[in-house]
C-alpha cells in the first residue's frame, strides 16, 4: 500500500515538474518527458502489469489537463509501460545502458506517434521542422533527464522493496 502511495505521489510530482516548474524556471522551450521516464522505469523495474496501470495513469493525468481526447495519452503511456514491461526479465538495477535506450526509444516512439495522429492527420506535413524542432531536442533533454531523474526512480524501488522484504520476515 505505501508502494502505491508513493508512486502516486512520483507520478503528481513528475507530472507537476514536467509541466509547470520546467517551463517556468528552464531558459529553454523544450521539456524533458518525465511522464516517460516514470512510466517506462516502472514498466521494466516491475513488469508490464505494474508498467501498464503507471502508463494508463500517466496518460490520463496529461490527457486531463493537455488532451484534446480523454485516452490518447492513456492509450500512448500504456503502451509504453507494457513494451519497457517486456524486459523486466533482462533488468539489472547496475546497468543504465538498457533504461537509457528504452526510455529514449519510448520517447521517440511517442514523439512519433503524437505527430502522426495529431498533426500528420490534420494535414501539417512539415516533418522535418517538426522532427529537429521538437522531436530531436524532447529526445536529447530526456535522455539528459533519465541520467538524473532514473538513478532516483531506481533507490524508491530498492527502498520499497527492502521495506517489502523487512515487512515479511
Amino acid at each position: 500500500m505505501l508502494g502505491f502511495f508513493l508512486n502516486a505521489l512520483v507520478l503528481f510530482f513528475s507530472f507537476l515538474l514536467q509541466t509547470a516548474i520546467f517551463p517556468a524556471v528552464l531558459p529553454i522551450h523544450v521539456y524533458p518527458n518525465l511522464l516517460i521516464i516514470f512510466t517506462a522505469a516502472l514498466g521494466f523495474m516491475k513488469g508490464e502489469n505494474v508498467g501498464m496501470v503507471v502508463g494508463f495513469f500517466c496518460g490520463l493525468l496529461y490527457d486531463a489537463f493537455f488532451g484534446g481526447v480523454i485516452g490518447f495519452h492513456a492509450l500512448l503511456f500504456l503502451y509504453v509501460g507494457f513494451l519497457n514491461g517486456k524486459f523486466y526479465r533482462v533488468f539489472y538495477p547496475e546497468d543504465l545502458k538498457l533504461p537509457l535506450a528504452l526510455i529514449t526509444v519510448s520517447d521517440l516512439t511517442y514523439s512519433l506517434t503524437c505527430y502522426v495522429f495529431l498533426f500528420l492527420i490534420w494535414g501539417k506535413f512539415d516533418f522535418p521542422y517538426y522532427f529537429l524542432h521538437v522531436i530531436l531536442p524532447e529526445m536529447l533533454v530526456t535522455l539528459i533527464a533519465t541520467i538524473i531523474f532514473y538513478p532516483l526512480f531506481l533507490k524508491m524501488n530498492e527502498w520499497l522493496l527492502h521495506g517489502k522484504r523487512k515487512r515479511e520476515h
